[in-house]
């Protein structure tokens, strides 16, 4: 059976999440694979991949933070928000300042609501969003609470009647970028879209863990599934009688650690289980050891 952990692969554009995964299932030799927080086709970069006990991570390590480096181009609307589309409407951003590209900005950082794009995975009635809107609806999504912890502009590029915007965007789980680029050219008045986009980071692992395809062809290093948690988790070590309990999927006295999932090991360091604190307890989310 294939080692239980953690491959970080830099994803390469064209490649859809599904893609990454099914070649992982070759690479590991096992079936039970899959991946936290989707990336585009046109997206590069960060893709955390789950194998064996670690796919039970993937759901909660899917909510931590992000990182992207972004390109937004203003002056075009697609209708994908992003460069894979087909372009709706266009308007000279020639006369749009640096300083209201600032302002823009600063109004798409901290907590807002953000309407996703059309073409997403969320199911509305029970369908994918982007499915009804290839079939030609036009979908309305709610608008979600997110949060843009950071928005650093780092170039402005005027070409003709487009400017190209360079940027960093730290954000929660949930914020499309896509929607960052569309939502700046709107308040701008001159649309926009996303024509670049790499992940740099999600939670503790970010491009210096990353290996590409090729790369995990000739060596497929799979973090070890304690050391994973060990990251992207707080850390509790319990002793031998309590160790018993979680083995058996039981409860702990809280410790006060947080709300966040905790990562428990026992006294020789295995890793037990992933825990989360309600009240005085710690409930078991996912025990790994038996």
């Amino acid at each position: 059976m294939a080692e239980s952990g953690l491959i970080i692969v830099d994803k390469p554009a064209g490649w859809t999440s599904h893609d990454v995964v099914a070649r992982i299932r070759r690479l590991a030799g096992t079936r039970r694979v899959g991946h936290a927080g989707t990336l585009d086709p046109m997206a590069t970069g960060v893709l955390v991949i789950g194998v064996e006990k670690a796919t039970r991570l993937l759901g909660h390590l899917a909510l931590t933070e992000k990182v992207y480096s972004a390109t937004m181009r203003l002056g075009v609307t697609t209708n994908t928000d992003d460069a894979e589309g087909e372009v709706t409407v266009t308007a000279s951003a020639a006369r749009v300042t640096p300083a209201e590209i600032h302002k823009g900005v600063a109004a798409l950082t901290g907590e807002i609501m953000q309407i996703p794009p059309q073409v997403s995975a969320i199911k509305v009635n029970g369908e994918r969003a982007y499915k009804r809107a290839r079939a030609g609806e036009d979908v309305e999504l709610a608008a979600r609470p997110v949060t843009v912890r950071g928005f650093e502009v780092l170039d402005i590029r005027t070409d003709g009647d487009v400017v190209d915007v360079d940027a960093v965007v730290t954000c929660s789980s949930g914020t499309y970028i896509r929607s960052l680029a569309r939502d700046l050219g709107a308040g701008l008045g001159v649309g926009g879209h996303l024509t670049a986009l790499r992940r740099t980071r999600v939670g503790p692992y970010d491009l210096s863990l990353a290996r590409t395809l090729d790369e995990l062809a000739a060596e497929c290093a799979i973090l070890p599934i304690g050391e994973a948690v060990a990251a992207a988790f707080t850390r509790r070590d319990v002793t031998v009688e309590e160790a018993v309990i979680v083995r058996h999927g039981g409860r702990l006295p809280a410790a006060g650690l947080g709300k966040e999932p905790i990562g428990v090991f026992g006294p020789d360091g295995e890793l037990l289980a992933l825990v989360e604190e309600q009240g005085r307890l710690a409930k078991p989310l996912a025990v790994f050891v038996t």
